[in-house]
């Protein structure tokens, strides 16, 4: 007889299979630049070249990340246009109620809350850790879910809080804008040496040209790949966790399914960064997208896994 997992199971499963993609995505950069400066220089250089790339790009990595970490959950707020409300706003009372319930049950400190004027259904959390976590809401998930489907998403974006997944996404963000940046640097150096006649300088030229092919490989197809292999792996993880905290996994399968109907807030349209941080993809449906790109898993194996609970 096959074992019936738990939510222990389930949260255990996935952080492990976090734990890989995470530890991939130096790995494969290493073995990018490795490879294709390998293909025009001998072993020797190619080793040396490339512990010359991956030193500062690491060092540049950590010091935007210092930048991003100091700033990043104001950014993502303000580009929601998402407003702060307060405990002592009458409409607001119940709202602060659920938020507050929430944070209790999770063993966590009741984040700030902030309001998304949209109709549409979907939520963030933000923070640096979680003593300073806020919760954004749009007006139309606090509108269209009932109280305990509403819990549910909270408890949905506190697992996020409490999985310091807010952390890992700005790390893979901050990881992924350096690199873009470094891709450019070096395209614009490697059509300046090649300029030049001399062998050597033209020799150094075509290694830059391969580092360079290396990084947008890396940009493009590998860390697209990866990144949403770890946001789908961390959605599983929040709805699992989430459930644990309310103890109702139903109420948040319900509210996953009035979410789907209308998940897109049209102020995050053009911010795909956010995508990833939102319970349901916020932006445009794109029609041709593959699962392999998708931000979150299908809405409807989330609500399967919940309901197995």
């Amino acid at each position: 007889m096959e074992k019936v997992k738990t939510v222990y199971d389930h949260i255990k499963s996935n952080n492990i299979k976090t734990t890989i993609l995470v530890a991939l995505f130096p790995i494969f950069f290493i073995a990018l630049v490795f490879l294709f400066v390998w293909a025009v220089a001998p072993l020797q250089k190619a080793i040396d070249t490339t512990t010359m790339v991956a030193i500062p790009t690491f060092i540049a990595c950590f010091i935007w990340l210092g930048i991003s970490w100091a700033f990043g959950d104001s950014m993502m707020l303000s580009s929601a246009n998402a407003h702060e409300i307060h405990n002592n706003e009458k409409q607001y009372l119940e709202i602060f109620r659920s938020v507050e319930n929430v944070a209790l049950a999770a063993g966590l400190p009741t984040p700030r809350v902030y309001i998304i004027d949209d109709e549409s259904l979907n939520a963030f959390a933000t923070g640096r850790s979680p003593k300073d976590a806020s919760v954004a809401l749009t007006s139309g998930i606090i509108k269209k879910l009932d109280r305990l489907e509403l819990e549910g998403v909270i408890a949905h974006e506190m697992a996020h809080i409490g999985n310091r997944d807010i952390r890992l996404d700005m790390i893979l963000v901050t990881g992924i804008g350096v690199t873009v940046f470094a891709a450019d640097m070096l395209l614009r150096a490697a059509i300046y040496g090649g300029n030049r006649s001399n062998d050597e300088k033209n020799n150094n030229g075509a290694i830059l040209l391969m580092v360079w092919l290396a990084f947008m490989v890396f940009n493009w197809i590998i860390t697209p790949i990866l990144r949403m292999a770890v946001s789908r792996k961390r959605e599983f993880a929040a709805d699992a966790t989430g459930a644990q905290i309310t103890r109702n996994p139903m109420a948040l399968a319900n509210a996953l399914r009035k979410i789907s109907s209308d998940s897109r807030v049209e102020n995050l349209d053009k911010m795909k960064s956010m995508a990833a941080m939102c319970i349901a993809d916020p932006t445009a449906p794109r029609e041709f997208i593959s699962e392999v790109f998708a931000t979150h898993p299908p809405v409807a194996e989330r609500i399967k896994r919940l309901e197995s609970m």
